[in-house]
């Protein structure tokens, strides 16, 4: 360090002597070497002796020691904290000069000293921003790109590693780059230079930071980026490579348009070797590739086109292949298998497919295996793919004689939300328009007394949702008097009565049709209730106001007739003055509103 010290009082000196340039040569070289040997003792020293002004001068004068003067800035700038101190002494302008050089090494080492400035630091970007440094660097990949002779690699290394970290963790930095056409450059770097592990790392990382902004997607879909990254992930046999190629798809497969390409690409037959080199891998790599290969293959299938694609009428090897991971031994595979059936199941004519083909019993049989202190994604997943199953009316009853509400049942003691939002919405699908076995849920105490506990679970609001519109589904389908009186004992009213204000119209809409049956099928037994939920009063403002839907003010009109046979009901409806409001609905433009307020105010003054 004594060297140093002396080299460090020699270049002040030299620096300011033009004449001088042997002796700022030679101490620039002890500082390379001091620097090379403890490089934070090192970077210490010349931060306290002032040297980095110094640098900045040299840097300004345009010499031959601009290489080295740069080549140590880059050596220091490794230091985190040297970065801002490099940003406070003005280096960052006369680098950004020179790279408009046309000297290989000064470019090579002034690429390396501002990336390491940039580097984790926010006053570094911001300053290289100001600088223009990232359009000067952009241009210069752009030149080099068909270049393949070694020297140039490494610079376009060095230059890829520059942008990379100037943008890292920075929306707004990643946005300009995207807005400079950076992205086209960089995939064909990828093409051009796919034998550079080193070039393809670089251009993977910064796919990698580029991909996480919605805006780059549409750059990404132009160019031929999923025939290059399948073309790479193919090639590839480590993991950790694997995964950096794995981290620039899952970003990328969020698009519709790069699902299709990648499919296309062929990459699914890629994720599926994975799959079937580490099923039966015990080591963590194995799982971890297994996971991300499977996760990827259903993000694949949430792309309507894609997913198309590969489910081929059902004939689809892929469709075959996923199908064969339900019965696995794997819970990763598992639950892949039940995700991507529920993506297949995404419109009717699929859906009518599998369950012909015999894909409930399947998935029955997997919530079977789940049933006692099972794995919670997979049950969530299975419960997914048999709501979507359900959705078509003809699958329904098909559906009901396999056994699936008794296996679905099973799962009411279950105190995971998602599980109990996915049974809810699987119970909802099956009983729509089935009334037989709307009659028979609705008359299952366990089930009644559980929706009615759900219907009150304030810190989660599907579950919440879903049990009030299960609740009224029950009703409405099986019109059945033994299910409303089911639904009093347990004390359901109440919240269907809250459920009829709900912010979305279906659910007010499918409360009120529910409260009106109750009222036809058992006005005594649920008197009490509706006087106790100020039903009369609710009633009131959803027909004074101006923003409910024509079906509300009708539906809400239908209730008021069914109510006045109670007379606490009869009486509380006097009282508000029904017969004004239904009066001026006479006037609504839609006709059933109209028709209906001339019946209700009929009734109301035969009545009063």
């Amino acid at each position: 360090m004594d060297n140093l010290s002396e080299a460090l009082e020699k270049l002040k000196l030299a620096s300011a002597d033009q004449a001088a340039s042997d002796s700022v040569e030679s101490c620039l070289d002890c500082l390379l070497k001091a620097l090379a040997h403890n490089s934070a003792e090192a970077s210490v020293k010349i931060q306290e002796m002032g040297v980095l002004s110094m640098l900045q001068t040299l840097l300004t004068s345009q010499s031959s020691f601009n290489p080295k003067v740069a080549n140590i800035i880059a050596e220091v700038a490794k230091n985190e904290f040297m970065r801002s101190p490099c940003v406070e002494a003005g280096l960052i302008p006369p680098l950004v000069q020179l790279l408009n050089s046309s000297d290989q090494e000064v470019l090579l080492q002034t690429g390396r000293a501002l990336g390491n400035i940039c580097y984790d630091s926010h006053e570094g970007r911001s300053a290289v921003h100001l600088a223009g440094g990232a359009q000067i660097v952009a241009e210069h990949i752009k030149c080099l790109s068909q270049n393949t002779e070694p020297d140039n690699q490494k610079l376009l290394t060095v230059f890829c590693g520059m942008l990379m970290n100037y943008s890292n963790d920075n929306d707004f930095l990643q946005a300009q780059l995207i807005n400079i056409g950076v992205i086209p450059t960089l995939v064909k770097l990828l093409g051009l230079h796919t034998h550079n592990m080193a070039l393809t790392e670089m251009c993977l990382i910064a796919f990698g930071n580029l991909a996480e902004l919605e805006s780059s997607k549409e750059q990404f879909a132009s160019t031929n980026i999923a025939e290059e990254l399948v073309r790479l992930f193919q090639k590839q046999t480590e993991h950790e490579k694997r995964e950096m190629v794995f981290e620039v798809l899952a970003p990328l497969a969020e698009n519709d348009v790069i699902k299709l390409q990648l499919v296309e690409a062929g990459l699914v037959e890629g994720l599926l070797q994975v799959v079937a080199q580490t099923v039966d891998g015990e080591t963590e790599e194995d799982m971890a590739q297994l996971k991300t290969a499977s996760d990827l293959m259903v993000l694949l299938l949430l792309g309507d086109e894609s997913m198309q694609k590969l489910f081929e009428g059902g004939k689809g090897s892929v469709f075959q292949r996923v199908l064969s991971w339900i019965p696995s031994h794997n819970h990763q595979l598992q639950l892949a298998g039940a995700l991507a059936i529920a993506n297949f199941a995404r419109n009717d004519g699929n859906c009518i497919h599998m369950v012909d083909t015999g894909i409930v019993q399947q998935l029955l049989e997997l919530l079977d295996r789940h049933k006692e202190e099972g794995n919670v994604t997979v049950q969530h997943a299975a419960l997914s793919a048999l709501r979507n199953l359900a959705i078509p009316v003809v699958n329904k009853s098909k559906m009901l004689s396999t056994g699936v509400a008794d296996v679905v049942l099973k799962f009411l003691q279950s105190e995971m939300p998602p599980v109990q939002f996915k049974l809810l919405g699987t119970l909802r699908m099956l009983i729509d328009t089935q009334a037989e076995a709307a009659d028979q849920l609705g008359t299952n105490g366990k089930l009644v007394e559980r929706l009615v506990e759900w219907c009150e679970a304030k810190d989660h609001a599907g579950v919440m949702g879903e049990s009030n519109r299960l609740l009224s589904a029950l009703i409405r389908h099986s019109k059945s008097k033994d299910v409303v009186k089911a639904v009093i004992q347990g004390g359901g009213v109440k919240h269907l009565v809250t459920m009829a204000t709900s912010e979305h119209m279906i659910m007010q809409n499918e409360a009120l049709v529910a409260l009106g049956l109750i009222a036809a099928l058992d006005l005594v037994g649920a008197e009490k209730d509706f006087v106790g939920a100020t039903l009369v009063s609710m009633l009131h403002k959803l027909l004074s106001d101006e923003r409910s839907a024509p079906e509300i003010k009708y539906n809400s009109m239908i209730l008021i007739c069914a109510v006045m046979g109670s007379e606490p009901l009869h009486k509380e409806v006097q009282r508000l003055a029904f017969i004004e409001l239904v009066s001026k609905l006479r006037a609504h433009e839609n006709k059933s509103v109209s028709h209906q307020a001339s019946l209700t105010e009929q009734r109301l003054t035969a009545q009063s």
